[in-house]
């Protein structure tokens, strides 16, 4: 398997990670059974809940880019030492995102997110 599917597996395990983590901050703070219903009118989660969630959504929302771009180095054969650091910076800097996101600071959330961008970016160049 090329390395880049290997952090694209580790990218999809950090995103299910995140999932459960919204999901059990949800449950804290509205309880299983508004959880379990159809949700109308549910409040949204607050504090580091509502931070798990929106991390999560972002998550899957660049997760969804950062595939689309391994599955095209990987098929069309691209791949070189430039989209494996791209794949690890998107990794690495998703995990620490999460991190910091939960725990609420602000710039540095931006900065790592950045990187992550940054790590797309070098896989988007070499498919040009």
């Amino acid at each position: 398997m090329k390395p880049e599917l290997v952090w694209l597996l580790w990218a999809l395990a950090l995103a299910f990670a995140q999932m459960l983590v919204a999901v059990l901050g949800a449950t804290a703070q509205v309880g299983l059974p508004a959880l379990a219903g159809n949700r109308e009118g549910l409040a949204p989660c607050t504090g580091w809940a509502g931070r798990a969630a929106r991390a999560h959504h972002n998550m899957v929302e660049n997760l969804v880019l950062f595939a689309a771009l391994v599955l095209i180095a990987v098929v069309t054969n691209k791949t070189n030492s430039t989209t494996l650091l791209g794949a690890q910076l998107f990794f690495w800097a998703r995990l620490a995102y999460a991190l910091v996101y939960l725990a609420g600071i602000p710039w540095l959330r931006t900065l790592v997110w950045v990187v992550s961008v940054i790590g797309m970016i070098l896989i988007f160049v070499q498919l040009l």
